[in-house]
């Protein structure tokens, strides 16, 4: 299995999607996104998506050309169109709007639609993180239904429907969350396709109903179906999962699940929330570092070793793979270099192992 240092593979993602027709701009942001995820430890967000956004532009439902615009707007809210351009586009134009409109007007929510994929959800919130912004965020799948089952049901119905936040911090990383409403996304069971090997227990059912851990019983045909967030206490996560439909979904415009088998586009719902509107700003950084001195002084449970803050997985796994590398499969890495052949790219200096 390779292992690339993030500026290549940054480099290699945006050589791949200026080749297809985006220009440099946007191909260096959705190259930065989904190597940004990689190192987060988001490998279903990362370079797998290089040649599966590839694929759909081929194919026509990611429009290269797109550009996102505000088509309503009000003090404190605004609706984007995407343009069907690379979610990543789309999402941080509207990323960027909430934001100066916060900071304007103590709040702001921005929906988004016809937008494709917007890759990690949890980016957008940490954008407002970073400027001492709280951010939460809605994504559905539009029309796309087929993959979690209704609490008490077989069949796939719901998409994975994520939710993040992300909240500052006074001198260290923002508390981030950034989580499905499924027992696991469908992209991290093709990554284990990729890699070879078994998904948890508990995650997908076949389309028996019976407990799986093969990926292949969910993506095979018959579909099988993985189960909402939750395990005893699924109907929870459904609950969430249903919440994310109809802010994101219905309340885009971009719509509800309704049984689609392809991604169109996600539909968006981000709020953003200027602290210092609402409490002194100092107060809050107070209340968050009691907060987690309250949460660590708890005692640690031996199975599990330790206590880690929300955020905390990943700002260790970029810590790592900063310093080590991103290792891909070797399936994935095939499949990139041979999109980016099939791009007319000369990919001799990806294979040279000088990486």
């Amino acid at each position: 299995m390779p292992r690339i240092a993030p500026k290549a593979l940054r480099q290699i993602g945006c050589e791949i999607f200026q080749a297809a027709g985006y220009s440099l701009a946007d191909a260096e942001l959705v190259a930065e996104h989904l190597v940004d995820s990689n190192l987060y430890g988001h490998d279903s967000h990362g370079a797998i998506r290089f040649y599966e956004y590839i694929e759909l532009i081929d194919e026509g439902l990611f429009n290269p050309g797109g550009k996102p615009q505000v088509v309503q707007e009000k003090p404190c809210a605004a609706v984007v169109d995407g343009g069907g351009a690379l979610g990543q586009v789309g999402a941080t134009f509207a990323t960027k709007l909430a934001i100066s409109k916060a900071r304007e007007h103590g709040t702001a929510t921005v929906t988004l639609r016809n937008t494709s994929h917007v890759g990690r959800v949890g980016a957008y919130p940490l954008m407002a993180a970073r400027e001492g912004l709280l951010g939460l965020m809605f994504v559905n799948g539009g029309r796309l239904g087929f993959q979690i089952t209704p609490y008490g049901g077989l069949d796939g119905k719901l998409t994975t429907n994520p939710i993040a936040f992300a909240a500052p911090r006074r001198s260290d990383e923002p508390i981030l969350v950034d989580m499905a409403t499924s027992m696991v996304a469908e992209g991290k069971i093709r990554v284990a396709v990729n890699q070879g090997k078994p998904l948890p227990d508990g995650c997908i059912i076949d389309h028996e109903g019976r407990p799986s851990t093969d990926p292949q019983d969910y993506l095979g045909e018959p579909r099988g179906a993985i189960l909402p967030l939750g395990g005893s206490a699924a109907y929870k996560g459904y609950c969430l999962g249903f919440l994310v439909e109809l802010l994101a979904g219905a309340l885009s415009g971009q719509g509800c699940a309704a049984g689609e088998r392809r991604l169109k586009s996600n539909g968006v719902t981000l709020t953003v929330y200027d602290i210092s509107f609402f409490t002194d700003l100092e107060t809050f950084y107070d209340e968050v570092e009691g907060l987690i001195r309250h949460v660590l002084s708890s005692r640690v449970d031996p199975k599990i070793g330790q206590i880690l803050l929300p955020g905390q997985p990943e700002w260790r796994a970029a810590e790592h793979r900063r310093e080590h590398g991103i290792e891909l499969d070797d399936t994935t890495w095939s499949r990139i270099c041979a999109a980016g052949k099939g791009l007319g790219i000369d990919t001799s200096w990806w294979e040279n192992g000088n990486l």
